[in-house]
């Protein structure tokens, strides 16, 4: 069960390879040549990231390189896996991972540790939970890459003209909030969690009620509903950059303005 104060740590992470084998063991000689990574606790962003491009020890296969855009040349001066890894797994370390497509990532993950004499394996140090099984689950007989989930469910996916380790980490974690319920609202900044109330905390009274001559039942408002109300309007059009079509309809030259 969890307890009421528990942080669950989560990382959603992404990596990209300098190719990968049709047969075999996908990641057998090759590198991994960026990671990137983003924190969520308790379902929210932190705002802590974790961006790295790493030097291979092979050149970049052209077929790969139309993917992420990432060439050999870029990678010139940055440090190789060996480097970087201490850092990576002080990021990743107690969390649950994230990772679309979980076996390609972390099979290249342990396949770097290992080559690099690392006494580290990703399971033994985070959990690892694969979002692809997750849309495929909840989305049979459906495309569930990450360009259909964003599609499906309305993730703005326009900057990614190439593949990109952080880029893609970013989305993916929009991509699982949706997935499991808790996509962000547009006005998520002003929102505080309300307590619904319980059945018996609900009493019941008359409410007095209007009905108009086409027999559409109103019930009035409370002057705190009506104040809600006109804030909540008062916020639309603010986000809407005075666009607001409700507050226009309100308006006293609504007649004239509106048709």
């Amino acid at each position: 069960m969890k307890e009421e104060n528990e942080i669950i740590r989560q990382i959603v992470l992404d990596t990209e390879t300098t190719g990968m084998n049709q047969f075999g063991a996908h990641y057998e000689g090759h590198c991994i040549i960026e990671i990137g990574a983003v924190e969520l606790i308790n379902r929210k962003y932190t705002g802590r990231k974790l961006h790295l491009y790493v030097k291979p020890d092979r050149p970049i296969d052209p077929e790969a390189i139309k993917v992420h855009g990432i060439t050999d040349e870029m990678l010139a001066d940055k440090p190789d896996f060996a480097a970087v890894a201490q850092e990576f797994i002080d990021f990743i370390k107690d969390a649950e991972l994230l990772i679309h497509n979980a076996p390609f990532d972390v099979g290249f993950m342990d396949y770097e540790f290992r080559k690099h004499h690392i006494d580290v394996k990703t399971a033994d140090i985070c959990t690892i939970t694969d979002t692809l099984q997750m849309a495929r689950r909840q989305y049979p007989g459906k495309r569930n890459n990450l360009d259909a989930l964003c599609d499906r469910l309305h993730i703005d996916n326009s900057k990614r003209t190439l593949h990109g380790a952080l880029l893609d980490a970013e989305i993916l974690g929009d991509v699982y909030l949706a997935m499991t319920g808790g996509q962000v609202s547009l006005f998520a900044e002003q929102e505080t969690e309300t307590p619904v109330p319980q059945a018996e905390e609900i009493k019941e009274e008359l409410i007095p009620v209007k009905i108009s001559s086409e027999g559409l039942i109103a019930l009035p408002l409370t002057e705190e509903e009506s104040a809600a109300h006109a804030e909540y309007l008062s916020l639309i059009n603010k986000k809407s950059k005075d666009n607001c079509i409700w507050i226009k309809r309100l308006s006293p030259d609504a007649n004239e303005t509106v048709h």
